[in-house]
């Protein structure tokens, strides 16, 4: 990494695990493998940080721990790239373990538990959802009606004054390295 850490993908520890370097790895990884509209690709580290926003918005009064694991849930992607579901799919259960073994060790690493409660794994994916939705509408060239199919429609209360943003890598980096900074701190 980055940091000067050696991660070992097979057998991820939480000390080898640094935010700067997750928060570059995001920053360069691009959704939709890149297939979008505008003069930068879509990262992950910017729909990370669209997925705690509605996490917020779904689950205004939950604790800031959840936030911060709704900013975290894309994170083994800083070094095992984005792929799309029937990609994930095709690879087989070994991606799946690795994904699950490299998201417990982050978790651990910044004071969660290695795995999530059920209702808030399933809310982030709801956040998840909405965050695809809106990608597909707004800068990857779906209809509302196809994206409301594959994603299904998000309550538009949800989405309310949310927008796609594009931007340098080095910007959503920086936002999003602050941005964990203070759920960190908030968390106490």
């Amino acid at each position: 990494m980055l940091s000067g850490r050696r991660l070992d993908l097979l057998d991820p520890t939480p000390v080898d695990i640094e935010i700067e370097d997750i928060a570059h790895g995001l920053a360069f990884v691009a959704r939709w493998n890149g297939q979008t509209h505008g003069d930068y690709p879509y990262s992950v580290a910017e729909h990370s940080l669209l997925v705690e926003e509605l996490f917020a918005r779904l689950a205004p009064r939950g604790p800031t721990r959840w936030r911060l694991a709704a900013l975290l849930h894309d994170a083994p992607e800083y070094v095992i790239g984005d792929m799309i579901s029937p990609v994930k799919t095709s690879v087989g259960p070994g991606y799946a373990e690795l994904d699950a073994r490299l998201a417990a060790a982050i978790r651990v690493r910044f004071g969660l538990p290695a795995v999530l409660p059920d209702k808030v794994r399933r809310t982030i994916k709801r956040a998840d959802r909405i965050s695809a939705w809106m990608e597909a509408v707004e800068i990857a060239g779906f209809s509302e009606p196809e994206a409301n199919r594959l994603f299904g429609r998000p309550r538009a209360d949800a989405m309310q004054g949310l927008r796609i943003r594009l931007r340098a890598p080095r910007d959503v980096r920086a936002e999003f390295t602050a941005r964990h900074q203070t759920l960190l701190e908030s968390m106490g």
